[in-house]
Parts: C-alpha cells; sequence; structure tokens
C-alpha cells in the first residue's frame, strides 16, 4: 500500500516551522533538508524541503513561496488522551497563533490544528440522542474544549 505524507507548503518558514512541531510533539524528529540548487526557482542554499516525523508520522515541508498560504479546509487534528494533553497542545500550538471555535486553531505559522479528546464520536454520537446534543450545544459554546464541562452537558448536569 502507497504511503501518504502531508505535504505543508510554507513561503519561507519551513524548516522553522518544523523545529517547531519537533519541539512540542514526543517521539519526533527532523530527518532531511534540501536546499534549493543554482537551478532555482529559490536561490541557491536555501532551504527547500525539510522532511520531519511527529509522533511517527510523516511529514515534508516546502518552502515554496508566498503563493499558497493555509486555511481551515485542512486541518491536522490532535486525538488527545485527556485534558492535561488537551490543555499542553492548546497552549503550545496557540501561542502566537490564533483560537477558534469548538477546539480549533492556527498556529502562528497559519496551520489549522484541532486539539480533541479522544472519544469525541463517542459522546456526540451517544445513542441517547439528547446526550449527543447537549454535549454538541456544549462544544459549540467553547474554543479549547473541556472535556468535563462536555461530559457534564451530556449527562444534563
Amino acid at each position: 500500500m502507497p504511503r501518504i505524507t502531508p505535504n505543508l507548503w510554507f513561503d519561507t518558514e519551513s524548516e522553522e516551522a518544523a523545529e517547531f512541531y519537533v519541539s512540542v510533539f514526543p517521539r519526533s524528529e527532523i530527518r532531511n533538508i534540501t536546499y534549493y540548487t543554482p537551478a532555482g526557482p529559490q536561490p541557491a542554499g536555501t532551504v527547500l524541503t525539510v522532511d520531519f516525523v511527529l509522533d511517527g508520522q510523516e511529514y515534508i515541508a516546502i518552502n515554496g513561496g508566498p503563493q499558497f498560504t493555509f486555511n481551515e479546509a485542512i486541518s491536522l487534528m490532535v486525538d488527545c488522551a485527556d485534558q492535561d494533553e488537551i490543555d499542553y497542545y492548546w497552549a503550545k500550538l496557540s501561542e502566537g497563533g490564533q483560537e477558534g471555535p469548538c477546539g480549533w486553531l492556527k498556529d502562528k505559522y497559519g496551520v489549522s490544528w484541532q486539539v480533541v479528546p479522544g472519544g469525541m464520536q463517542d459522546i456526540l454520537n451517544d445513542p441517547d440522542p439528547s446526550r449527543g446534543e447537549r454535549a454538541m450545544k456544549a462544544v459549540f459554546g467553547m474554543k479549547k474544549l473541556d472535556l468535563a464541562a462536555i461530559r457534564a452537558a451530556a449527562d444534563g448536569a
């Protein structure tokens, strides 16, 4: 089966962004950096691509220029084990960026992330539709997700 590797297009910040992401996620590393040659289109010796791994998932970041920018149509989801992980990743990834609704944020490079608790689908798709509806309503009122508050809302508390 072919491997799928997300490729993130940056203007000129691919190495800086990869270093940042590697500092945030455990078991992460930069594996390779390639550079533009005199063939261009960027100046020879500047970073072309950065191959990196975040907790086992491979990525490539490219310095492609300002033609394309990130938007919310694509986001990276961080499936968190508990509230402590939600708090950690939310704080790290939103620093210098922008908080959005329902667990979404944009980091300082414009990449969209969803920082969510594991099992969120189970809460929202509860066999009792009223529990799922109450939980969903709570989520829509939050920026950073509060797992205890979502569970309390589902329980009608």
